[in-house]
């Protein structure tokens, strides 16, 4: 018990305050809204777009079995959460070539929100 307790304080401190005060059941709804038509959180689920389990740390164009674009193979990038505020709130700006057709979420709760959902879920 002792040992899940240190655990789960760690884990807190490991993500940044900005994603700490974010809602996550409100991420949940902006994805489902916006996200998850074209994205699967499910381990090697490529959809339209690449699998998003595990996103937060996980190098940028790394999902197996997806073929991404050129601008995102050159990316070479670590999806931190500032790199996916950045990247969500206007994929074709940050990432010039990009394919993906979702034009961005320009709010920034909106985005912290989604971004706290992601971090849930892994």
């Amino acid at each position: 018990m002792r040992l899940a307790a240190s655990l789960f304080v760690l884990a807190a401190l490991s993500i940044p305050p900005a994603a700490q005060a974010a809602d996550v059941a409100a991420g949940k709804a902006i994805f489902d809204a916006t996200c998850h038509n074209c994205h699967s959180l499910s381990v090697g689920v490529n959809e339209v777009g690449p699998s998003l389990w595990h996103i937060v740390g996980r190098p940028s164009a790394t999902a197996q079995g997806y073929m991404y674009s050129d601008a995102l193979k050159n990316l070479h990038r670590e999806w931190t959460v500032e790199e996916l505020d950045a990247y969500l709130e206007k994929p074709r700006k940050d990432v010039h070539g990009a394919q993906m057709y979702f034009k961005g979420l320009p709010k920034e709760k909106d985005r912290q929100n989604v971004i706290a959902y992601l971090l849930s879920q892994q």
